[in-house]
């Protein structure tokens, strides 16, 4: 998330109670979480395994349970217990803003959209021209749509993040960070019935210009989709996963977390994919094997009792 405008440091530390090390005199520019920060960010670290990495990051101020050595032009702000710092930063600068009608008077709507009745359209959204939003799709707060988008009943856009704190030293194991990304569609897109596309915890969720999205498929926090994508129905996507331009992902292909699926790959129904995936290919099975490798596997595989009897015969 991006600030309005760039704050004071300094103002940050007394608004999180803390321990102000390094330039002091800086400003933030925003507050993102480790896999996407940009120079001028906000981050926060609560493990000493991810100390380094964080101080180390593109991000210039570090909410941190711990003095430390700070790179010079950085800042640390050391206070007992980071995510609570990072929950009051983003609460603050966030707040919730309940409803009280179906489309806000601070959306916009673009020239020649159609809204059908039963729509739900939340503060500071932004919806462009010629595109058709049918019944009962709800577009959450901040969230933005392109061009010549067509959204399909009944489909959620900006829906929280499944994304928790977790501690087991604490009544409460799971809790929930509070999410401040949005929701981009760009230009072109058309987005089938019954899906679901959750914002970004602190950054975007974004789909690429001219994708085509089935029924009932779901679209984790901070996942990135390239252009001229084409997801077949009930296919899952976990969070923070970067998908290429060209990637076709058909019936209920399943995608673990923080991944990346190279330009123009396919992956055929019902495969699970589980690591990183070249671009340029085909892909079957769970986990996924190149697909005409994993065919070749499953003809051999009925042939087993064959061999098999042919094995005991000999004997």
């Amino acid at each position: 998330m991006q600030f309005p405008s760039p704050v004071p440091v300094s103002w940050i530390a007394t608004l999180i109670r803390a321990e102000l090390i390094g330039d002091t005199t800086g400003h933030a520019t925003g507050i993102n979480e480790i896999h996407k920060v940009e120079t001028g960010d906000l981050v926060f670290v609560d493990h000493p395994k991810y100390y380094d990495k964080c101080i180390n990051s593109a991000a210039s101020y570090i909410i941190i349970n711990k003095k430390a050595d700070c790179p010079a032009g950085k800042a640390l702000l050391v206070v007992d217990n980071p995510f609570e710092a990072y929950c009051t930063i983003v609460n603050h600068f966030r707040p919730f803003e309940p409803a009280v009608k179906s489309i806000s008077d601070t959306a916009t709507v673009g020239a020649g959209t159609v809204v059908y009745p039963n729509v739900f359209i939340g503060h500071h959204v932004s919806i462009g021209t010629h595109c058709i939003i049918y019944p009962n799709v709800t577009i959450m707060d901040h969230c933005i749509i392109g061009n010549n988008v067509v959204i399909q009943a009944g489909t959620v856009i900006g829906s929280n993040a499944f994304y928790y704190n977790t501690k087991k030293d604490r009544e409460v194991w799971y809790k929930k960070m509070p999410d401040c990304g949005r929701v981009v569609i760009e230009d072109d897109v058309e987005i089938g019935a019954g899906c679901t596309i959750d914002r970004g915890v602190s950054h975007d969720t974004r789909i690429g210009r001219g994708t085509r999205m089935d029924n009932m498929i779901h679209v984790g926090h901070d996942t990135v989709v390239g252009n001229n994508c084409l997801f077949a129905a009930q296919v899952g996507i976990a969070g923070a996963t970067t998908i290429g331009n060209g990637v076709t992902l058909w019936g209920q292909v399943g995608v673990s977390k923080t991944l990346h699926i190279g330009d123009n790959a396919t992956i055929l129904a019902q495969s699970g994919v589980g690591k990183d995936t070249e671009g340029g290919k085909a892909y079957f099975g769970s986990p996924i094997e190149d697909a005409r490798e994993k065919m070749k596997e499953l003809v051999w595989i009925k042939r087993i009792p064959e061999l098999w009897q042919k094995v005991m015969g000999s004997e």
